[in-house]
């Protein structure tokens, strides 16, 4: 059996945490990263939001991989690397490599250690595929320090490429076309294959970032703790309520955290004054039509792609080649 190899890029520096989160919270504006929500307990609440009635991109998703995977397979080239950004707990791709049958299995996350005992297991049931773990910021470059497989699939499910700005994630997307158009014989058969939320009403996507259990509002406000380990702040999270709002003009989710009450952040040689009703805006999440994030793709080099869809047309997965 082959051993999943494992590499470390990116190791957190203090420093530049602790100025980049206060840079964002003395703003006129405040704002944080929504990396910030991704605590030890923001993981597991985000996973339990994926388990809400209202929450629907993970289900619907999951409903158009099981339905499509075969149509699929028809499009995507059989053997090649398969790179996992964003990789998790590494289930979405694990259960489409019956389908793709991939020759290499690359998990990038911003930390290996989080993958090794899902690449260990997945070693296990998959023996003679090579595998290995990659911790990078692959939002900031997507050099990979190994030797890939040609013809590569770069795989982006879970409509994460919602948090970037339409101007962020078409430099995202050429970074990633960029990376799919290397040397190698089968390299024009590389692409991308990528899951999109579809823009729908306002009261149905307000009600998946603000459920009636409160989960989504714990994950934001969690936030809180998080940041006050970081700068040694006194956040409350009982001065915070959280706000999630849909912004039709920019077709995008915004969520907030906003002051109940007057409130003074102090941290260890500073303070921030935030009056009743300021809030912190702590994540986007756009919203795309098919026409729309076609037209992206195509503009950061990619091919026009397939698009497949549930029936309702709430969420796409698309395969653009490079």
């Amino acid at each position: 059996m082959k051993t999943p190899q494992f590499i470390q890029l990116h190791h957190e520096n203090t420093d530049s945490i602790r100025t980049e989160l206060l840079e964002g919270l003395r703003a006129s504006s405040a704002y944080t990263s929504p990396k910030y929500l991704y605590d030890a307990l923001g993981s597991k609440l985000f996973e339990a939001i994926c388990e809400l009635p209202e929450y629907y991109p993970t289900r619907i998703e999951a409903a158009i991989f099981l339905e499509h995977a075969a149509s699929m397979a028809s499009h995507i080239p059989q053997g090649a690397a398969l790179i996992d950004l964003g990789a998790g707990n590494c289930q979405k791709a694990a259960r489409l490599f019956e389908y793709f049958k991939p020759s290499q299995y690359i998990a990038v996350d911003i930390s290996v250690d989080f993958l090794r005992t899902t690449l260990d297991t997945l070693q296990r049931q998959y023996p003679a595929l090579d595998m290995a773990g990659v911790g990078m910021d692959f939002s900031e470059s997507l050099e990979l320090p190994l030797d890939v497989l040609t013809p590569c699939v770069f795989f982006y499910p879970g409509s994460s490429i919602g948090n970037f700005t339409p101007d962020e994630a078409l430099a995202f997307l050429k970074r990633i076309h960029v990376a799919s158009s290397g040397e190698g014989e089968n390299v024009t058969q590389s692409g991308l294959l990528i899951g999109v939320d579809l823009v729908k009403g306002k009261a149905e996507l307000e009600a998946a970032y603000d459920d009636a259990l409160g989960v989504t509002a714990a994950f934001n406000r969690n936030m809180l703790l998080h940041i006050n380990r970081l700068i040694k702040g006194d956040f409350h999270i009982n001065d915070w309520t959280h706000v999630a709002l849909y912004d039709e003009q920019r077709a995008r989710i915004e969520m907030h955290l906003q002051a109940k009450r007057d409130v003074v952040l102090h941290w260890m040689d500073g303070e921030r004054k935030f009056a009743k009703d300021e809030r912190i805006h702590t994540e986007n999440s756009y919203k795309w039509t098919t026409q729309g994030f076609s037209d992206l793709l195509q503009k950061a080099g990619f091919a026009k792609p397939v698009v497949w869809t549930d029936t309702e047309q709430k969420f796409a997965v698309m395969w653009a080649k490079a």
